[in-house]
């Protein structure tokens, strides 16, 4: 995707809202940097959020993204994300864990080293 797509319905009223997550608060045990990734296709049936974020899953996205991309608030989409988990439609994976990446300091000498060249 080239940046957030921004849908043809209006983000803001909260009755829609209301409408899209059946009034209902999020109960999944996410987050926003929880990684989502798509496990099928989406279904003609599905309701037209729920089978966005199927699509744009493809690859992995954090909840964040897709929050973003579909211009809905991250409460909003963690609920469509708990309806989607429990279809097994999608795959909740956790983000890389901190001790796993590299050091920060290593990076920094690493940068400050190449802009000395």
């Amino acid at each position: 995707m080239t940046g957030p797509r921004r849908p043809d319905w209006d983000e803001g009223v909260p009755e829609r809202l209301y409408v899209i997550t059946g009034g209902r608060g999020p109960d999944a045990p996410l987050d926003l940097v929880t990684l989502i990734v798509s496990r099928s296709t989406p279904d003609p049936v599905m309701q037209p959020e729920h089978a966005a974020i199927v699509r744009m899953c493809e690859y992995p996205l954090s909840v964040a993204e897709i929050s973003a991309y579909l211009a809905l608030p991250a409460s909003v989409v963690m609920v469509l994300l708990a309806d989607l988990l429990a279809e097994a439609r999608v795959e909740a994976r956790a983000p890389i864990p901190a001790a796993a990446l590299p050091d920060i300091e290593l990076l920094e000498a690493v940068m400050h080293g190449l802009r000395n060249l």
